[in-house]
C-alpha cells in the first residue's frame, strides 16, 4: 500500500470551483445530457421544455458587465488565508473570525469550510454616492489587483477605484461589484439561513432587482425602513433624506422571521389574566381588507352563545362578514378556553359576542417594515466615541441595537454563525458579544473588511490607525472588556447590599458564569497569494511541485501557514480545535480531536507513525486521516510508516 498523492485538480489546488460542483449537481439530476464527459445542451433543453426562455423579448435585469460579473463568481481563488496570531485575542480558545483582506476572494477561500453554514448575514456595502467605492475588481487577477492596490490609495491620497456620478456606467460598476459577492453569499447561508443588506434610496430599486435575480423574487421577505436619526441633504432643492432600507431575503421560501419582545406599551394589553396567565384578546370576527363571506365563505358558520342562540360574523352596516378560522379550528379552541364571550352594543341591543384569547407566556410580536424606534446613527456615532475615549475614529457606523434587532429575528441562542464582509467598525461582531451576554447565547461571528487605508489627515491616523481593519479589531477588544466591566459592576452592586438575599447570591453565581462562557475573541486572518512559491494562479500548475521539497514553501511561510491552507482548501472549519505534539522530534498537529493529523516535517519515520497511531487511539475520533509531505519520507520509510498507520486503523493517508 502507499500513500495516496493528491492529483491535479484535487481539493488541495484551489477554493472550491463553483462551476464543476454544479457541473456534477446536473450530471446527477439528468444523467442523460452526459455525452462523453460533456454537457449536451440541446438535451437538456428538450428535458426542460416549455421551461426554457427563447423569445427574443422577455423580462430580464441587465447592465454593462454582467456577464462577466457572473463568470467572476463561479472562479475559484487561488490565494489562501494566513493566521496571524499576534493580532487576534484569545486564540486557542476563540470561535469568532475577523478577516482581513478583498471580500470577493475571501467569499470564495469560505466556499468549501462554510459552505450552506451560515445562520445570518448583514452587510452595509457602499452606498454608491460618488466618493465611497473602494471594490472596483480587475477579472484577470483579483488577488494580484489586491496585493497591489490594497491601500487603495493613490499619490495624492485619492482613492484608486472611487466609482464617481460623472462616470459613464456608474451603476453598472456598482451592480458589477455586488454581483459575485452576493451570489457567493447565497452558497455560504443555510437552509435557515436570512441576508440583511443596508441601502439608501440611490440603489435601493436596482439591489432588489439584483437581489431577486441572485436569491429569489419568492424568498424576499420584505424592506424595511429605518429612520436614522437625521435629516441629510438639506442644503438641496429637493427633499431631505432621513431613511436608509434593510431589503431581506431568505435562502429557502419556508423561512420566515422570529418575533421581537413585547414592549412595555405592548405588555398593557394583557391585563385580563385567569389561572393560565396573563391574557388579552381580540374579536373573532375578522376585520378589515377582505372580510367579507364572499372571501372565504367555509368561515362564514353559526357558532352558540352562552343564550343557546346561532351568532353569525354580521358586519356593521349588515353585511356578512366572516370568522377568522374555520369551524374545527373554533372548536378546537373553545375546547381549549381559549374563546371568551362578552356582552357587547350592537344595533341598539345588548348582544353576546365572541373573543379570541391569547396568552402572555411566551409571546412575542411580528417585526414591523418601519422601524421608527431605535436611536438614530448620531447615537451610533456618540458610542463609538466613547468607546474611543472621545476621539471620532469611524464615520457613520451603525447603531448597535440595530444590528442586535436584526440578529434577534433571525437567529437562535446556539451556535449560529453570522457574517458580515463589509466589516467597516466591526458593529456586527459588537452587536453578537452584546447580545450573547444578555441571554446566554453561544452565536459566532465571521468579519471580513478590506484594510482600506484610512486618511492621514483624519483623527483615526493621529491615533495611530493606519487602516479600516484595525480600528475594527481594536473595537472588538474594546467592547469585550465593557461588556465584562458592565457584567462585574453588577456583581458588585449585588454584594454591597447589607444583606445578601438567595436570590441575589444566585444572580451573582449566574453572571459570573456568563463572563465565564462568553467568547470575546477573535482568529484574526489575512488574505494572501498560496503559501507555494513558483506557482503562476493557474490551478493546474500547482500540484506538480506541491511541497516536493521544503523549499517549494515562500520565505517567511510557516507551517502554521501551509496548515491553515491544507484546511481552508479541504473544507474544514478554520476555527477548530487545533493541538501539536512533538512526536521524534517532528511537529505534529492534530485537527479536530484527531479527526486530521498534520506532519509537513522532512525525515519522518516509522516511529513518528506510532506516535501518531497511539494519539489517535487515545481521542477515539469517528474517521481519521493523515498527511504529510511527500518529500518528508524515504521509500522505505514511506512503506513502512503505512503499514504503521494501518494498524491502527488509519486507512486514509495523503500526501501533498
Amino acid at each position: 500500500m502507499s500513500l495516496d498523492k493528491i492529483k491535479k485538480g484535487d481539493e488541495l489546488t484551489q477554493s472550491l470551483d463553483i462551476v464543476n460542483d454544479n457541473i456534477a449537481r446536473l450530471k446527477e439530476l439528468f444523467p442523460e445530457v452526459l455525452t462523453e464527459g460533456k454537457i449536451d445542451f440541446k438535451v437538456l433543453q428538450d428535458i426542460l421544455g416549455k421551461e426554457i426562455e427563447d423569445e427574443e423579448e422577455y423580462y430580464r435585469f441587465t447592465w454593462a458587465g454582467k456577464t462577466q460579473a457572473r463568470r467572476e463568481a463561479h472562479k475559484p481563488s487561488t490565494g489562501t488565508l494566513r493566521p496571524a496570531k499576534e493580532e487576534s485575542l484569545n486564540w486557542d480558545t476563540t470561535e469568532n473570525l475577523y478577516i482581513e483582506g478583498d471580500n470577493l476572494e475571501v467569499l470564495k477561500l469560505l466556499q468549501k469550510s462554510y459552505n450552506n453554514m451560515v445562520k445570518m448575514i448583514y452587510i452595509d456595502p457602499p452606498y454608491n454616492t460618488g466618493n465611497d467605492f473602494v471594490y472596483k475588481d480587475n477579472y484577470k487577477d483579483n488577488l494580484k489587483n489586491y496585493q497591489q492596490i490594497s491601500g487603495q490609495i493613490d499619490d495624492e491620497g485619492n482613492k484608486l477605484s472611487t466609482n464617481t456620478d460623472t462616470n459613464g456606467r456608474y451603476h453598472s460598476n456598482w451592480l458589477n461589484m455586488m454581483y459575485p459577492r452576493l451570489s457567493l453569499a447565497r452558497n455560504l447561508l443555510n437552509e435557515e439561513g436570512i441576508i440583511f443588506i443596508s441601502i439608501d434610496d440611490k440603489e435601493v430599486e436596482n439591489l432588489k432587482k439584483l437581489s431577486h435575480e441572485i436569491f429569489g423574487e419568492e424568498n424576499f421577505i420584505g424592506c424595511i425602513v429605518r429612520t436614522t436619526g437625521q435629516t441629510t441633504g438639506q442644503d438641496s432643492e429637493g427633499l431631505g433624506s432621513s431613511f436608509d432600507y434593510f431589503l431581506v431575503y431568505s435562502k429557502t421560501s419556508n423561512r420566515g422571521l422570529n418575533g421581537l419582545p413585547l414592549t412595555e406599551h405592548d405588555l398593557k394589553r394583557f391585563e385580563n389574566e385567569d389561572e393560565k396567565g396573563k391574557y388579552a384578546y381580540d374579536q373573532m370576527r375578522k376585520t378589515g381588507s377582505s372580510d367579507k363571506r364572499t372571501d372565504r365563505p367555509n368561515m362564514y358558520y353559526p357558532v352558540i352563545d352562552p343564550d343557546g342562540n346561532e351568532v353569525y360574523p354580521i358586519g356593521p352596516g349588515g353585511y356578512e362578514s366572516r370568522w377568522r378560522f374555520e369551524n374545527n379550528t373554533f372548536k378546537r379552541f373553545l375546547e381549549e378556553g381559549l374563546i371568551l364571550w362578552k356582552k357587547t352594543k350592537k344595533d341598539d341591543s345588548t348582544v353576546w359576542w365572541p373573543y379570541v384569547k391569547y396568552y402572555l407566556e411566551g409571546r412575542t410580536k411580528r417585526p414591523s417594515p418601519l422601524w421608527n424606534d431605535l436611536e438614530g446613527n448620531k447615537k451610533a456615532s456618540r458610542d463609538l466615541r466613547t468607546l474611543f475615549n472621545g476621539k471620532k475614529i469611524f464615520d457613520f457606523p451603525k447603531p448597535l441595537e440595530l444590528i442586535e434587532r436584526i440578529i434577534t429575528i433571525s437567529c437562535d441562542k446556539t451556535n449560529d454563525i453570522i457574517l458580515d464582509f463589509f466589516s467597516g467598525s466591526a458593529t456586527t461582531a459588537h452587536a453578537v458579544m452584546q447580545i450573547n451576554s444578555k441571554d446566554g447565547g453561544k452565536r459566532k461571528y465571521i468579519q471580513v473588511q478590506l484594510p482600506e487605508a484610512i486618511d492621514e489627515k483624519s483623527e483615526a491616523f493621529k491615533e495611530g490607525y493606519t487602516n479600516i481593519a484595525e480600528i475594527g479589531k481594536e473595537r472588538i477588544r474594546r467592547a469585550g472588556k465593557l461588556i465584562v466591566a458592565k457584567k462585574l459592576a453588577e456583581i458588585e452592586k449585588l454584594k454591597s447590599k447589607n444583606s445578601l438575599l438567595e436570590e441575589d447570591q444566585q444572580e451573582i453565581n449566574r453572571l459570573q458564569i456568563a463572563i465565564t462562557n462568553l467568547d470575546l475573541g477573535f482568529k484574526v486572518f489575512k488574505l494572501d497569494s498560496s503559501n507555494i512559491k513558483g506557482w503562476d494562479g493557474n490551478p493546474d500548475n500547482l500540484v506538480d511541485n506541491l511541497f516536493d521539497s521544503q523549499d517549494n514553501i515562500k520565505t517567511g511561510r510557516t507551517e502554521e501557514d501551509v496548515l491553515f491552507e491544507i484546511l481552508l482548501k479541504y473544507g474544514l472549519d478554520l476555527t477548530l480545535p487545533i493541538d501539536e505534539k512533538i512526536i521524534e522530534g517532528k511537529k505534529v498537529f492534530s485537527v479536530g480531536l484527531g479527526a486530521l493529523f498534520i506532519c509537513l516535517a522532512d525525515g519522518i519515520t516509522s516511529k513518528v507513525a506510532e506516535g501518531i497511531g497511539a494519539w489517535k487511539e487515545a481521542l477515539n475520533p469517528e474517521v481519521c486521516r493523515v498527511i504529510f509531505k511527500d518529500s518528508g519520507f524515504g521509500d522505505v520509510d514511506k512503506t513502512n510508516s503505512v503499514q504503521t498507520l494501518k494498524r491502527f486503523g488509519i486507512n486514509e493517508i495523503k500526501s501533498i
